[in-house]
């Protein structure tokens, strides 16, 4: 059992390991609990943070990285869900206190670095890091959306939006036993703004998920396949893994060049 302990990973390693280790870059993945139309599980944004993080971190840790992934956080901002089935909210104001709390724990123990792996639409974190960057400047703060890493068009057809056909992807390589059949699917068709500004995108405003998908998805699913995802995977994996190790190796007071 204990060659199976992977010692990137707080909630599998124990007070022995870690009294041992010495570690640069915290890496939290950030999800969120919602409807994924009717295929996909609530839990599909922590699915996929979990797996990206755990994957890269391992990756930049056989490269000599000292990077360790900190348990999920499983909720998300879903203010425009409220009417949907156990779509869970966490407010921005609660994340900036979580987060808070994450990093001023960090900040304690001189881990000076920390990456956010979010898998959720609906999260942004640029204007929470920037408030923190002021309590905390000794900590280096970033955020990704793991599947901006890579260019969805080369490997969707339509990579769609919310379990559309690249979450759908993703999902049958990381938990194909929690997909259902593509029978159970709904098409995943948007409905758009009625109003110029708010439809081309120049004026943003908060969507009623309820009112613009019949079936919570924005994105069809039905050319998704376990090889779209895993390759998709692989490539998202690779380059931030990358980045990790580029971080844990850079001295956050000489960033610039």
């Amino acid at each position: 059992m204990a060659d199976t302990i992977r010692p990137y990973v707080l909630a599998e390693i124990n007070w022995k390991l870690v009294k041992e280790q010495s570690y640069n870059v915290a890496i939290l993945p950030w999800g969120a609990t919602e409807a994924h139309n009717y295929h996909l599980p609530y839990a599909t944004d922590n699915f996929q943070a979990e797996y990206v993080a755990i994957h890269a971190a391992k990756k930049a840790w056989n490269n000599g990285a000292k990077v360790v992934v900190l348990p999920t956080i499983p909720f998300g901002v879903n203010t425009g869900q409220m009417d949907i089935s156990l779509c869970m909210n966490m407010s921005p104001s609660t994340q900036y206190a979580v987060l808070r709390d994450i990093v001023q724990v960090l900040n304690g123990q001189s881990i000076q670095k920390l990456v956010i792996i979010n898998a959720h639409g609906g999260n942004n974190f640029k204007q929470l890091i920037r408030e923190l960057s002021l309590e905390f400047p000794k900590v280096f703060i970033c955020a990704l959306n793991w599947w901006q890493a890579a260019n969805a068009n080369d490997y969707f057809a339509e990579p769609g939006d919310h379990a559309g056909e690249l979450e759908t992807s993703a999902m049958l390589h990381i938990e194909p036993s929690l997909v259902l059949s593509m029978e159970h699917a709904g098409k995943g068709k948007e409905k758009a703004f009625k109003i110029n500004g708010l439809k081309e995108g120049w004026v943003s405003a908060q969507r009623k998920w309820s009112q613009i998908s019949d079936d919570t998805g924005v994105g069809n699913p039905k050319l998704a396949t376990k090889e779209k995802g895993e390759a998709f995977l692989n490539a998202v994996i690779k380059k931030i893994a990358v980045f990790m190790e580029e971080l844990n190796h850079t001295d956050i007071n000489n960033m610039f060049e």
